[in-house]
């Protein structure tokens, strides 16, 4: 707990830092005011407990550049990555925690370290219809996070997370698959339900996009392959609509197949 005394003295640096970026655009250009370490990590403890996530990243960061050899730096630099994320900074958070792992690799907090950088990604993530660069990041730093400390909560977090991307990411082939169906382009579409098949099983588009390669089969003149498709879906699904569909078109399109 900091006692009033160090809060104010915190709220005063802090004042005189605000003042100083109120007077220039760029960070770099930000007057120079020594202070000592415990003044500047509290006084950004002290902003980013009242919500200014943006001042206190910046007290961090001077935490850091003011004394880097200090072992408060090490702290300000996963509190200055945090008060970025919470601020949606996330490029800076990203950067922030990357250097912390890059310095500090083998520290007791770089599982978090890692952590946040997956959030970050995470929280990015667009809907189906637009690329999915920022999923795939998302999915590899969870994954890169799981590989290192698989046993830890963070971990467990990730874990659910990825069924999420993944659900996401099967969600974007669909969407581009029922793109190709409309145009009638029956193999490019093929192609891409087969991949949620294969790749995204677990996932809540398994059912559809099993559905849509009886379609596609049937469409492209193979019939028992729209066969197989069809009776994988009715061992796995079988009280659902996409089982009901392909069942009425199995009998319509390919009774004897």
């Amino acid at each position: 707990m900091l006692t009033k005394t160090m809060m104010r003295l915190g709220a005063a640096s802090a004042l005189v830092l605000l003042a100083g970026c109120a007077t220039s655009k760029n960070k770099a250009d930000t007057q120079y005011v020594a202070r000592d370490v415990s003044t500047l990590y509290n006084a950004g403890k002290y902003r980013l407990d009242r919500g200014q996530y943006k001042l206190a990243a910046a007290l961090f960061d001077e935490v850091e550049r003011q004394h880097p050899y200090s072992p408060w730096a090490r702290r300000a630099q996963l509190m200055s990555a945090f008060s970025y994320y919470m601020n949606r900074n996330y490029n800076e958070a990203t950067g922030a925690a990357q250097r912390f792992l890059s310095i500090h690799t083998g520290n007791k907090d770089a599982p978090y370290a890692y952590y946040l950088i997956a959030l970050c990604y995470y929280e990015q993530i667009a809907d189906v219809t637009r690329d999915q660069k920022i999923t795939q990041q998302a999915l590899d730093a969870l994954g890169e996070l799981i590989r290192r400390y698989p046993d830890t909560r963070y971990a467990s977090d990730a874990r659910l997370k990825i069924d999420l991307v993944n659900d996401h990411l099967a969600g974007k082939e669909m969407e581009i698959g029922r793109f190709y169906q409309r145009r009638g382009q029956w193999l490019a579409a093929t192609l891409r339900f087969r991949t949620v098949v294969d790749k995204y099983q677990t996932t809540t588009h398994t059912p559809e996009a099993l559905e849509r390669l009886v379609e596609s089969y049937l469409a492209l003149g193979i019939p028992e392959e729209a066969k197989k498709a069809a009776a994988v879906l009715g061992a796995n699904y079988p009280g659902t609509k996409w089982y009901d569909r392909s069942f009425k078109l199995i009998r319509e399109y390919a009774p004897k197949a």
